[in-house]
């Protein structure tokens, strides 16, 4: 395969608009997230007033447009806030992320001016959060043969059927479904539709009790004779995982950025710990066992951060990013899944213990290597891409 880079320069988000969305991110997530991880860990919770608290600094519409009531801001500076929440707790930076890439961007992106003077401005100032669906209890990668289906009778759809794995699922006051109208199979037989809680028969069901990022709220989505008026149709009928795939390349973007976030955290931690801690009479950075581990990992996330820069220059330019955001979204996750490791066997027996930091990117990561595609999806995409 031949790369072509003669119009993909990088600027390294080095701008000075990156650097203070960092910065920022990073003093608010140390003020308002980290004296509480451990707490909303434990209990599970979803702290959606940290989100209004976020809306009110930009981060709930950070690629919305200023006119919708956005930040205006491009993918560098979205990547920078994620790696900075998740630093800090990853369960944030994922709902977040959610929020922002799938929900909201889906709603920016293919509906109507109408639509988007209704959603996008209560969604973007964090009064409202966002949720997305099209994953269903048998249905993960296989969407084609979704069950959950809309039926016209009217002016109205009658959706019956159920989605899982629902990020915001229960808190989200807004989501955006894709659901069957046509065949089974036919990749133009579904339908994206903008769906209001309290709308009779759309329910929230059961919220997963899962191994890590446990204060990201994942629940059911419950359709059961759920009456919808035509004008909350998303696009055009049958686009529906049309425009799924197009919002999933930039949603493996955010999952990378999330990736390197947890890589970066649980590095810094292992990095500051192998200093501290004494074995022998000396640092155990000394050994080489552990620095040659160090140097790996600060390798491969440096290698992570810029396949992630290169899939954000393409976002931001409106030039296709589907093997891009694959290819970062794969290595990102897969890096950040050894570093986690890594940064436990450096903390040895501490790194299994919940009063330090590494047990829980331990936890929080390994999602990062199934949400919004697996690995495997992933290679699947890229190779589809090459061989084409």
């Amino acid at each position: 395969m031949q790369i072509d880079t003669t119009d993909r320069t990088l600027d390294f988000s080095s701008s000075e608009s990156v650097r203070m969305v960092a910065e920022t991110v990073s003093n608010f997530a140390k003020k308002e997230i980290l004296p509480f991880v451990n707490e909303w860990d434990e209990q599970q919770w979803f702290p959606f007033e940290l989100f209004q608290k976020m809306g009110e600094l930009g981060l709930m519409g950070m690629l919305v447009p200023e006119e919708y009531g956005g930040s205006g801001l491009g993918y560098y500076e979205y990547v920078a806030a994620i790696v900075e929440l998740t630093k800090v707790d990853p369960s944030v930076g994922l709902s977040m992320a959610a929020h922002n890439s799938l929900c909201t961007n889906h709603i920016l992106t293919f509906g109507t001016e109408e639509q988007k003077r209704k959603y996008i401005p209560r969604l973007a100032s964090g009064e409202w959060a966002g949720a997305w669906g099209l994953t269903e209890p048998n249905t993960g990668s296989d969407a084609g043969n979704m069950k959950t289906t809309a039926v016209k009778d009217g002016e109205f759809w009658v959706i019956n059927g159920a989605k899982n794995f629902i990020t915001n699922g229960k808190s989200g006051q807004v989501a955006t479904v894709i659901v069957r109208t046509g065949e089974v199979g036919d990749s133009h037989g579904m339908t994206a539709f903008i769906i209001e809680k309290g709308t009779p028969g759309f329910s929230s069901g059961k919220k997963e009790n899962k191994m890590g990022m446990r204060a990201s709220e994942t629940a059911e989505l419950i359709f059961n004779d759920c009456r919808v008026h035509e004008t909350q149709v998303l696009g055009k009928i049958g686009d529906g995982f049309v425009q799924s795939l197009k919002i999933l390349d930039g949603g493996r973007i955010s999952i990378a950025a999330l990736s390197l976030g947890i890589a970066l955290g649980a590095y810094e931690a292992a990095l500051q710990y192998s200093k501290e801690r004494h074995q022998f009479n000396q640092p155990i950075s000394s050994f080489q066992a552990i620095s040659f581990k160090l140097a790996d990992m600060a390798t491969e996330i440096e290698a992570s951060r810029l396949l992630i820069d290169r899939a954000s220059f393409l976002k931001n330019e409106g030039k296709p990013v589907n093997r891009e955001s694959a290819m970062a979204k794969l290595y990102a996750s897969e890096v950040a899944v050894r570093v986690a490791n890594e940064a436990v066997q450096i903390f040895g027996g501490y790194g299994f213990i919940k009063d330090f930091p590494v047990e829980k990117y331990y936890r929080d990561v390994k999602l990062c290597t199934i949400g919004e595609g697996t690995s495997e999806i992933q290679k699947l995409v890229i190779a589809r891409s090459i061989l084409k």
